[in-house]
Parts: C-alpha cells; structure tokens; sequence
C-alpha cells in the first residue's frame, strides 16, 4: 500500500485538510508585516560625548580612549571606531548578530557608568548612547519651514512637540535635527571695554552664572495659610541680561551692556539647513528619523506618519511640514512588483500546463499545487516569525516552477496509465504507487540543496535563512499535495481520452509534441552511438565550468534604487562657515537643474555623525521610476562631472545601498583600512597609498577620512613667567575657552524647555589671531596680564579629526566602482597594492567590501556542500553510490549555461546569482531522477539492458521532463526580464536560473542516458570484482590443510 492510497479513498477528508492549510494561510498572510528585507542589521549603538571648545585631540585622548578601553571589555563586540572633532567624540560599536541589542545597551551604559572618573570633570553632560547604525539611511526625512517666523521659533516647534513624540514611537533609533536653530541668549564681549574697566572674562562668567538662577525658594507655612516663595532669579530674553551688573569700579555699576552685545540667537550659529524644492530654497530644520537596527521600516514610518496630522494641528499655520523622502515608499512599491512577478509567474506556469494536457480538468489538477503550496507558506512563515519581503516573496516566485512538478510528474503517470486503457481509479492507484518513491526522491533532494544554507553563519547566513526556510516548505508542501490531493482528484475528475472530442488546437499541439518527440527519438540514438564523444564533451564542459567560476567577477548584492541619492560634501580643511555656505549654494544650483531630482535638502556644518566643520550633506529624492528614465546609479554618473566644476568644495554621492553593513557613514561605499601605533608613519604612507588608489583606472571618488591640515593657533605657555605672577595653565586655557569656546555659562528654565547662555567675543575679535593680545588673565595680585605676555603664539596645522579602530589610531581609504567594474577585481588590486605598505601598518577592508571577502569563501563552500549532501540523499535513497553521481551528471551544463548568460548580459557573479546557481543543483537532478527511476524499474522488472532501459526511461519520461522544465523556467523568466522597483537588483538570480536551464535541459536529455550507460557497466565490473574476490576467499578457506 502507498502513501497516495489512503487520500484517494478518503476524498472528503483529504479536502478538508486542504481547506484547513488554505485558511490558516489566507489568515496569516492578511497580518504578515511588511519589509523590504529580512532583519539583518547588526547591532549596533552609537556613543555621544560632547566637550564644548576641545580640539580633536583632546577629545580623542581625554574622552575617546577611556571610554573605549572600557567598551573592549563588552562580549561580542565585532568592531569598535571612534570619530574625535572639535567639542565631540562620536563611538560606534558594532556587535556580532547572535547579540541581543537590549542586553549590549546594558553593557554599554555599565561601561560608560565605570568610565565615567576618568572623564574631564568640565564636560556638560555625561555620555549618552543610541541604538543606531549612524551609516544607516533614515526612513523619514521631516522638513519644517516658515516665511514669516524666526527659525529659532520653528525649531522650538520640532524640538519641544515633534523629535519628542516620534522617539516615544516604538522601532526609532533617533530623530537627527539639521539646521537646528534652538534659542540661546549669546552675550559677545567687547574685550576692549573689559580692559579699560579692569575685568576678566572669569568675572563676566561667575555674574551671568550668578544673576541667572532658577533654585528653589522654599515656602512659608502659617496657622492657616501656606505659601510657596517665588522669586524672580530666573532671566528669558536678551534685553533682561543687559542691565545686568557684573562689578563696581570706582563706585559705578558697570552692566552687561556696557562691555557685550548682548542679543537673542542660537545655540549653534555655524550650522544650517535648506529645504529645495520647485525651484526654491528655503532655509529649515530638516528632521531625518532613524529606525533601531531590526525593527520594521513600515511600521515604524507608518507609527510616525499618523502622527503627522496632530503635529499640524498644533502648529501656526505658517510653520509648512514637508515629507521630503519617504523609504516605506519605494520598499511598497517593491513588494507590489514582487507580488505582481509572483502572480505573473503563476499565470505562466498554469499556462505551460494547459499547452502540454490542452484538457481543463487535467490543468486545474496540478494547478492546485500552487496556491495550496504558496498559501500554505504564509503560515509557516507567520509561525517562524518571518515577514512578507523580496526575499521571502522571491523564494515564492521561483518555488512556483518547481512546486507543479511534483503535481505534473504524478498525474502524467496516472494519464499514462488510462492511456493504456486503465479506469481513472485504478490508474490513480497503480500510477501514484509506481511513482511515489520518484517525487519523495524529488522533493527531499531538492530540499537537501538549502540543508546548508540553514547552518551558514553571518550576514549571508541571516539573509539567506527566510529563502531557504521558505522556499524549503513550499516544496514540502507542494510533495504532499502531489502524494494526496493530485491522485485523489486524479482519479474523481479525470476522463478517459476516447470519451472526449478533440478539437484542431490540440490535434496541432498533439501532432507538434509527437514531431519533438520523433526528433529526440532520433538524436538520443545517434548520440548514444558516440558514447566516448558525448562523454568527452561532458568532461571538457565541466573543466570549462571549473574555470568560468574562478575567472568570473564576482560581486555581493547588486545596487538598487530606493528613489534617493545621499551626498557628502567637503570643503578645504580649515574653511569657515560662510564659505561653505558659498560654496554648497553653487552646488545646489547644479542638483536643481537636473530634471530626475524632485526635492533635496542641503546641510552645512558638523552635524550626525559628521564632527568636521568643513562638511555637510545632501539628500536628493528622485522622480517616481515611472517619470524619470534614469536610475540612480545613472544619475550619480550624469551628476559628478558637473558637480567636479565648482573650485573649493568636493561632493560625494552615494546609491544607498539595500542593506548598510557598515557601522560608520564614509564619503563613498568601500572602505579599506590603514593601522599604526606611530600616528605619523601611517599618516605619511596613507596619503602616499590615497594617491596610487586614485591611479587605478577602475575607481572612483577615492578620498580618505585623513584632515590633517587644518590651520590652527599655537599657544606655547612661558610656564616659569606665569608661575611668577602666580598664573596657571588651567586659568590660561580656562580664559581661552571663555573668548572663542562658545561656552555655556548659564542655563534658562523654560516650563517646556532649556535653553543655553553662550558667552564668547564679539565677533571681529575672533576672525585673526592678532587679537588673542587684547586678551587678559588676572595675576594673584589682582592686576590683569595680557596673554600675549605669558605665552608665545605661532601658527602651525593640526587634525581636524582623529579616528581610531579599534582603540588604534587609523585611516580610512573609501572609494566607489566606476560603471560595470566588478568588486572582485577592485578587491584584488588594491591589496596587491597594500603589500608594498611597511609591516608595521596593518590594513584591511572594512563593511561591504570586508562582507564580500568573507561570502566568496563561504559561497563556494555552501556550493559544494549542497552538492555534497545532495549526493549524500540520492545515495542514501537508491542504496547506491554511482546513481547520484549518474543524477548529478547534469550539473556542469546548468554551471555553464547560468556563468555564459550572466557574462552575456553582463552580470558579475553577485550574491543572488549564485542562489540561482544553488537553485539549478536542485532543478537540474530532477530530470535524470525521472530518467533513472524508470530505467531502473525496467532492468528489475523486465530484464532489460542498461542501454535498451535508460532509452526507453529517457523517451517516456520527456513529456514530463519538458514540462517540469518547461514550467521552471516561466516560474524565473519574469525574474530574469525584471518588472518594475528593485527589478534590476533581482535580474542576475533570474537570468542564471533561465540561462542554466535552456543549456542544462538541452544537454542533459543527452548526457545522462551517457553517462548511465558507463556508470551502469562501472557498477557492474566492481560487483563482478567482489564477487570473484569473495569466491577466491571462500576457496582458499575450503582447501584442507
């Protein structure tokens, strides 16, 4: 009795179990979430340190390294690097992806807890951390505008309404505000007037801090009456800090007003923010929400989307809130091409069925395979806690060439058998039972090709595991609906053939069918009478396979276009605000005339994860796909040349990549790494390094995070004088910071928010060097010393930034592919270069281009090891080791057919190829599978020879081989054509899964008949071999003694 038996005689029961898959996966599909890709993000969390006025290097050394010694001590930290630029470090810690993101947050603020002694005393605020990638792209870019109110009043808006009701919002990292404009009072001495009236800036410091006070007063309690004490210590607005007295000379008050300008301004004037659309540009703060590393970007930007209506409401109506980049958007508009692909492919996959029976009963049989297998799927997938993406949604579209097959293989049988005049019941019996063991060896082969998958590690393992597991189960489902629901209908609704009148399609199709039929009759006996040619040909084909993998390009994921365009801008080291401000306005002139772009925001300033003051950014949102003819790629190359022109100022765009797999945002999408202790040899050589890369004719935007050069004022105290007049270093570096560090001197308590006292020199007093001479200290005896007296000043060039991987002082190389070169090469090349680098400089590639190292191992391991376990399945289900190899025979065709279709269309051997090349290991098989289970069956059965049997398996069997493959390729053409968003993404997968077919299926209907024929006889003399040997022995052991 087979398994099939039991479903045909229980028909009500074997729908019933079909309606239940039917319904549960209807249900789960319904409250599936949505996302692009399967969560795959490290973890990752940024560290924030703020000291107002510190060099870079006092930020790296007094702030940066104590933090980071403690952080090396967290497990499961990958990679550590640090940022140091004036006033801030900036820590991104990257975690391997087996470590919880919550519990790492712990670690992390524990570590920051412990070093918290070794920090400067002076620093505003402690550390705080993100759960961020800061190179991640933000999900919603919020632009707040206003034609008639001060920026001050509209960044009040998005810092005390907006940023925090969308941090509350479950699945954000952080809200980024550019262009913030947050009110401050900013007093700016007159360091002239604070001469002729004897004071230091340490006295104007100790009044503000002193006249603005917001303690508590306590409050009076009588028999019958309490009463809370409030006084008016508390100071809002510049004209209330200017009658302000500070100190009495000569009797007479002197106020704030008679030595400072005193005015209402913001906390940070060298920053700015544009927001550019329909031809204008106006100045905003720009809002960029970042999501937590695995959360879901619908989700979260649908949460923040809905709260855009009560942000409106509570908001003049003069203040606009524009959406200017939206990434559910283009992630919907991808899952919808993917769906749309999947329905397509369905309709085609049915139709190739339809063409091959031309009967509407036998089409529909089959058929059920594919909503049953794919509906089923969703179910599964809900319970592992999967999500409706492109890769998920892709493993679906490819299952449905191959989920029919199973279906086809069992109802061709049964047909066959009432062909040969057999009642519908009893072909459904004797056709499920003689075919039953070909499916299981089918599906369970085919599912033995993902076997490894599911056990590789890393990024890839993480990104292929929901294909794999998905596209695992439909293929289990889809080999139980064949084994149950196909030979029950089978054997309800099909009709013998002499019952039902032909019409001309099918007497034409029938009559097209027979002729190929004939042909392969005829061509299969002229090979197989060149047996030793086919053989030789085969062999040669696998050496040329073999050396199409090794001298292939090879890439990782494939760009996409998510309908925006990042760029980083740079300006010389050590150019000012105003300049960069020039200078970036002549590059959004340029970006507004490109016809592709809609809108962009542009930034000046330090600002994210950017500590330079030479930099900015800005972020371009393309044209919908279907009003541009461009993709961002193209654009990006139509852009640079233009963008090149302008003197003084650098811009770096980038394609944001699908999945970021780096922790730190770099000015072009590779990095590679220069090391060492001695900060000057790696400087020397990692400029001399930046230079040969720039020669390579394959790259382009080669720069590196090395500001070395920034112009700075040297201050070098004449210590035995200021010792002398009882002065300290602390109190000159304390003056300093006074006049030019924007010091926060005082704080104003708002009832919604807290604003900042800034106190610093007015500012023509801080545009030349020179005039560090009207600066004065006071000596113990209470007399006022200039600077200049106790210090010698020079002029000299220091870092604009320090960057440490690692706790070790490094450079970072980035650089991008010109068009159509491949990474692989790229890779190669520059460490070739690298070798010629001094030993004590280690170098490495860092994010995608340290991925792509790590995946071509693992790749070509996951290749073998699926063809090993393949093998390892076939032969344990035959009881034979030479049967696999035989069903393994027509590998190299497909390898060969996929590798020369990529090359023609001129695809590299990226990361979805080769799962298209896993794929064809499991599709290919199926035919000789089909081939060698009657050809077997034929030699037990009816005596036949290896050659008469593997003949006549191969001429029964090739309606069913053309239409299983006939049906597999529909399932991948609409991939490899490519419709719609992503479509170019997932094109090299589809056309290595069509190219491998055509090829494979054209050779191996030769091949394997071949290759049976001599691995049957090599069988045959090993047996014969044993058993003379064992006859031998068993003579020698009779003989007597």
């Amino acid at each position: 009795m087979s398994i099939s038996d039991i479903f045909i005689k229980r028909p009500i029961m074997t729908s019933l179990v079909m309606l239940a898959v039917m319904i549960f996966g209807v249900f789960a599909y319904h409250i599936l979430p949505v996302n692009d890709l399967p969560s795959i993000d490290f973890p990752t969390i940024q560290v924030t340190a703020n000291l107002p006025g510190a060099s870079p290097e006092t930020m790296a050394s007094a702030v940066a390294t104590p933090l980071e010694r403690q952080f090396s001590t967290i497990s499961g930290l990958d990679s550590m690097t640090s940022t140091n630029g004036q006033g801030i470090s900036i820590i991104t810690l990257q975690f391997s992806l087996e470590r919880n993101i919550d519990a790492a947050a712990q670690d992390v603020q524990a570590a920051i807890s412990k070093a918290a002694r070794q920090l400067p005393q002076d620093m505003p605020s402690p550390p705080s951390y993100q759960k961020v990638n800061p190179a991640d792209s933000p999900v919603l870019y919020l632009a707040l505008s206003s034609p008639t109110l001060p920026l001050s009043d509209v960044n009040e808006y998005a810092d005390t309404i907006i940023s925090p009701r969308i941090s509350m919002i479950k699945g954000v990292a952080q809200v980024l505000v550019y262009g913030s404009q947050k009110y401050a009072v900013r007093v700016q001495l007159d360091p002239r007037a604070l001469a002729n009236r004897r004071i230091g800036l340490d006295e104007v410091a100790a009044a503000l801090a002193k006249w603005n006070v917001n303690l508590p007063t306590g409050g009076l309690q009588g028999d019958r009456q309490a009463f809370t004490i409030q006084a008016t210590g508390q100071l809002y607005r510049a004209e209330a800090f200017k009658p302000m007295v500070v100190v009495y000379r000569d009797g007479s008050p002197v106020r704030l007003q008679d030595i400072a300008r005193v005015t209402d301004s913001v906390e940070n004037d060298k920053i700015a923010a544009w927001y550019n659309a329909g031809g204008r540009s106006t100045r905003a703060v720009v809002l960029a929400i970042q999501r937590q590393p695995g959360t879901n970007t619908i989700e979260v930007v649908d949460s923040i989307k809905m709260q855009i209506p009560s942000f409106r409401s509570q908001m003049p109506a003069s203040i606009k809130l524009n959406t200017l980049f939206d990434r559910s958007e283009s992630i919907r508009a991808s899952v919808h091409d993917v769906k749309f692909t999947l329905l397509l492919t369905i309709a085609l996959v049915i139709l190739v069925i339809f063409l091959f029976l031309r009967n509407l009963s036998a089409t529909i049989i089959p058929s059920l395979a594919l909503p049953l297998s794919i509906i089923g799927t969703f179910a599964a997938m809900y319970g592992l806690g999967f999500s409706v993406n492109n890769i998920t949604l892709m493993a679906l579209t490819l299952s449905v060439g191959f989920v029919v097959d199973d279906a086809i293989v069992m109802l061709e049988n049964i047909v066959r058998h009432m062909e040969q005049g057999e009642k519908p019941m009893d072909a459904a019996f004797r056709g499920s039972k003689e075919i039953g063991f070909t499916i299981i060896s089918m599906t369970l082969s085919l599912v033995a090709v993902f076997i490894p998958v599911l056990f590789m590690a890393g990024m890839l393992g993480r990104m292929l595991h929901e294909f794999a597991v998905t596209i695992t189960i439909a293929i289990l489902i889809s080999g139980a609906v064949s084994l149950t629901l196909t030979p029950m209908l089978s054997s309800r609704f099909l009709r013998p053939d002499r019952e039902v009148q032909h019409g001309r399609l099918y007497n034409l199709m029938e009559r097209f069918f027979d002729g190929m039929r004939s042909l392969y009759e005829n061509t299969l006996k002229r090979v197989l009478s060149f047996r030793r040619t086919t053989m030789v040909m085969t062999l040669l084909m696998t050496v040329a396979t073999v050396w199409l993998f090794i001298s292939m390009p090879t890439g990782l994921l494939p760009s996409d276009d998510i309908g925006g365009i990042f760029a980083i801008t740079e300006g010389a080291q050590g150019a000012s605000f105003e300049e960069m401000k020039n200078h970036q306005q002549k590059l959004v002139e340029i970006v507004f005339q490109d016809p592709n772009i809609e809108a962009f925001m542009s930034f000046v300033g330090a600002g994210g994860s950017r500590v330079a003051s030479n930099g900015g950014f800005m972020f371009l949102k393309l044209k919908p796909r279907t009003e541009r003819k461009l993709n961002a790629d193209q654009i990006i190359q139509g852009l640079r040349p233009k963008v090149m022109e302008i003197p003084g100022i650098m811009m770096f765009m980038q394609n944001p990549p699908p999945i970021r797999l780096e922790a730190t945002l770099a000015k072009a999408q590779y990095q590679f790494v220069l090391q060492s202790p001695d900060t000057e040899d790696l400087h020397t050589n990692a400029s001399a390094f930046e230079e040969k890369l720039r020669g390579m004719p394959m790259l382009q935007d080669v720069t590196s995070d090395l500001q070395i050069k920034n112009p700075q004022v040297n201050l070098d105290i004449d210590r035995d004088r200021a010792a002398a007049l009882g002065i300290t270093a602390q109190q000159i570096e304390d003056t300093l910071y006074s006049a030019y560090g924007t010091r926060q001197v005082s704080t104003i308590y708002s009832p919604t928010n807290q604003y900042k006292v800034i106190m610093e020199l007015e500012p023509q007093y801080q545009m030349d060097p020179s005039a560090l001479g009207l600066l004065y200290v006071r000596a113990d005896t209470g007399r006022l010393v200039p600077i200049s007296s106790l210090a010698k000043i020079t002029k000299g060039l220091g870092p604009l930034s320090v960057n440490h991987l690692g706790q070790i002082t490094a450079v970072t190389i980035s650089f991008n592919l010109k068009p159509g070169m491949p990474l692989g090469d790229a890779v190669a090349s520059i460490e070739k270069e690298a070798k010629a680098l001094p030993s004590a400089i280690t170098t490495g590639f860092q994010g995608t281009a340290q991925v792509y190292k790590a995946s071509t191992r693992g790749l070509a391991i996951l290749l073998i090891l699926a063809i090993v376990v393949i093998y390892i399945v076939l032969g344990i289900l035959y009881e034979s080791y030479i049967h696999p190899l035989t069903i393994l025979s027509g590998l190299p065709a497909a390898g060969f057919g996929a590798l020369i279709t990529l090359l023609f269309f001129g695809k590299d051997l990226n990361l979805y190829a080769f799962v298209g090349i896993i794929m064809l290991v499991g599709i290919v098989k199926k035919n000789a599978i089909m081939m060698i289970d009657f050809a077997l069956d034929a030699q037990r059965q009816e005596g036949k020879s290896p050659l008469d049997a593997i003949y006549q398996g191969a001429i029964v069997r090739f309606r069913p081989i053309m239409m299983t493959t006939m049906a597999a390729l529909m399932g991948t053409l609409p991939i490899a054509i490519g419709f719609g968003a992503g479509a170019d993404s997932r094109r090299s997968l589809g056309l290595a899964v069509v190219g491998g077919l055509l090829v494979s299926q054209l050779l191996t209907l030769y091949i394997t008949p071949v290759v049976y024929y001599y691995m049957d006889r090599s069988q045959e003399k090993v047996s014969r071999w044993f058993s003379v040997r064992r006859m031998k022995h068993k003579d020698e052991t009779v003989k007597p003694v």
